[in-house]
């Protein structure tokens, strides 16, 4: 396995493996970029199929943190974890006690949250073994489960995509392809419901699908398929590097938005998009309200005001955010994708 030449290596501060014989625990957690504070970032529990696969996983969710924080003006870092092995089958508190301690170990450089397959109550167990966890329960001093957030962050995103690729001011009437129901996806779906818009749904649990076509009237298609459905919208809410070579091409939508960490596989997917004449709202800006949540948790935690109204207002300026780049981009003649990049890194890297 190559490391210092891993193709999403970027300068990586600090990489750590953690195995616990006793628990099952084999996990790995990266941290990209500490310029603007200590590195936050979710873990991520999935049935990888090898040890390569989660490396590669949790060195590009670390860097895409570090981008997510300095557009979301968050005096963060970029870090995240991730744990090998199957949550519904796999996962226990033991071993989620066991991530706590190392993360405890590494000191407050890394402040860790929930991602695909853990959830609050796992991020509750952590908090039996560190000080450096935030998302757990309202009654553990925590701010709760953080996806309603993310999934209203994307929900505000869409409007000034919409307005900006599709020259309309409501969302009323359009059609979106949503793909991957977990927590954030179900919420989305339901705040797109309920402003009138009809859905297209997949996802690779039956459960969530039959919930959401019963919920919100939406029509199920097969996983693969819906790259192939026309609707205005497609928002990728699963997991990341979906959209490809092959998927673009398929595409019968003018916009790209959603909630999944790294929907593009790789940086020329961007220009691919545009090329297509799809308009991408980067991932990491539009999906940033579950960050901004937890980081005001982490923040009270340390002093400062909690408040539902600051994490409100905080959310409510991704739409401007996304402006921003939707002009950068116009301006420069580059991809939205390039442009978020070229803005956080002024932000970051002005540190180093």
């Amino acid at each position: 396995m190559q490391f210092f030449n891993h193709l999403e290596f970027d300068n990586h501060e600090h990489v750590s493996f953690f195995t616990c014989s006793q628990t099952g625990l084999k996990a790995i957690i990266a941290i990209h970029n500490t310029n603007l504070g200590p590195a936050l970032g979710g873990c991520r529990m999935w049935d990888y199929k090898d040890d390569e696969q989660a490396l590669h996983d949790v060195l590009r969710l670390s860097k895409g943190m570090t981008y997510k924080a300095a557009l979301a003006d968050i005096p963060m870092g970029g870090g995240k974890s991730v744990i090998i092995g199957d949550p519904k089958r796999e996962k226990t508190p033991n071993m989620m006690e066991s991530m706590g301690k190392a993360v405890q170990k590494l000191a407050g450089n890394y402040i860790i949250a929930e991602d695909v397959g853990t959830c609050v109550e796992d991020m509750n167990e952590l908090s039996k073994a560190t000080n450096y966890v935030t998302g757990v329960y309202k009654n553990n001093k925590g701010s709760g489960d953080p996806s309603p957030t993310t999934a209203y962050g994307v929900f505000l995103g869409l409007k000034p995509t919409v307005k900006h690729r599709l020259k309309k001011e409501s969302l009323q009437g359009l059609t979106v392809s949503v793909q991957g129901l977990g927590h954030v996806g179900y919420y989305l779906c339901k705040y797109l419901h309920e402003e009138g818009v009809k859905l297209y749904v997949c996802d690779i649990d039956d459960e969530r699908v039959d919930a959401v076509v019963h919920e919100f009237g939406a029509v199920a298609l097969p996983f693969y398929e819906i790259y192939d459905v026309k609707a205005d919208i497609f928002a990728p809410c699963a997991l990341g590097g979906i959209l490809n070579d092959e998927t673009i091409k398929r595409l019968k939508v003018s916009i790209v938005a959603g909630a999944a960490n790294n929907p593009l596989e790789a940086p020329h997917h961007g220009t691919m998009l545009s090329n297509h004449d799809i308009l991408y709202a980067p991932d990491y800006v539009i999906n940033s309200g579950g960050l901004i949540r937890v980081y005001h948790e982490y923040a009270a935690n340390q002093g400062t005001l909690f408040s539902e109204k600051n994490i409100l207002d905080h959310v409510k300026k991704i739409p401007l955010k996304l402006e921003k780049i939707f002009a950068y981009a116009d301006q420069h003649g580059i991809s939205t994708a390039t442009a978020a990049d070229a803005l956080a890194e002024k932000i970051f890297k002005k540190r180093e």
